[in-house]
């Protein structure tokens, strides 16, 4: 795999920062009995890169559908650059990698990239596409038999395609290793610090954490919460207490116990309190340690709320 940043090439000029590039306004979204969207607003700048937050089923992959105009919302309104995203004109500027990724088996990766390419009025180079995403070598192969990484891979390429001003990448980094996620991580800044806008969801919240600037948790189709990586984490009173124990007595104000390589973690929202606690308990400890609580026990902590 080749390990060099994406070099993003001259495309159309980043939209000034002021401008709202995808919106939704009081989206609903229903398939039968379910409601996967209610009511849900949300606004997207650019130049943004916004790592979308949620439990299984929170809705987050429909925002990115209704969003794309691939489904149509049952109330509400949603825009692409001021447009509507089932146009294409509302989609000309954007790239998606969907979480459900359907490549023709029988084409070759490069036969999928010129495909996809000439939808476009100027794509990107094929070949320095592919090579960028380390799939040179694999630019022969028909996609049919292609690893789940390479098919990954592939499909967060064509994401890049037509130069796009903004990207949707739901669950970018899924069956890909630890080597190839650090790349495309490296892809996904680089684009972004060319002034390009990203949207991202990711069950991986070391993800999210290293590369999102703005935070949005979802969970029963609204909008739970919106800020930064510390503004999400200032948003619940939780912190962490680890420590090495042979046994940890019953104490008041604990919200959650693990066990993990020898060592007792604890979240608390009075970590003073809980010490004072234990000390007063009698119980031999050692190794304490207390810091703030992580994006993840923060996201845990707002979608169980």
């Amino acid at each position: 795999m080749v390990n060099q940043p994406l070099a993003v090439p001259a495309r159309t000029p980043a939209p000034q920062a002021a401008e709202v590039v995808a919106r939704a306004v009081g989206v609903t979204r229903c398939y039968g009995g379910t409601t996967a969207l209610d009511g849900l607003d949300l606004e997207v700048r650019a130049g943004e890169l916004v790592g979308l937050l949620g439990p299984n089923g929170a809705g987050k992959s429909t925002l990115i559908h209704v969003l794309t105009g691939l489904r149509r919302p049952n109330r509400g309104r949603c825009e692409l650059f001021g447009r509507d995203p089932r146009t294409p004109a509302g989609r000309r500027y954007i790239g998606v990698t969907p979480q459900e990724t359907g490549l023709p088996e029988t084409l070759r990766a490069r036969e999928v990239v010129d495909f996809v390419a000439a939808h476009y009025p100027a794509p990107e180079d094929r070949d320095a596409l592919l090579d960028r995403f380390g799939l040179t070598d694999l630019a022969h192969r028909q996609t049919g038999g292609l690893s789940g990484g390479q098919k990954r891979r592939l499909a967060v390429a064509l994401a890049f395609v037509g130069r796009p001003r903004l990207v949707f990448l739901d669950e970018p980094t899924t069956g890909l290793d630890v080597e190839a996620r650090r790349v495309l991580w490296d892809h996904i800044r680089a684009f972004h610090q060319e002034g390009g806008t990203v949207v991202l969801t990711s069950h991986y919240l070391d993800e999210v954490e290293a590369l999102a600037e703005r935070i949005v948790v979802v969970s029963g189709g609204r909008v739970l919460a919106d800020g930064s990586v510390t503004a999400i984490r200032g948003m619940v009173d939780v912190q962490r207490v680890s420590l090495v124990t042979a046994s940890l007595p019953s104490l008041p104000g604990v919200i959650k116990v693990e066990e993990i390589d020898g060592r007792t973690h604890v979240l608390t929202r009075d970590a003073d309190q809980f010490v004072r606690d234990l000390v007063g308990s009698g119980a031999p400890f050692s190794g304490l340690e207390i810091r703030p609580t992580t994006l993840e026990e923060a996201f845990m902590a707002i979608s169980s709320a």
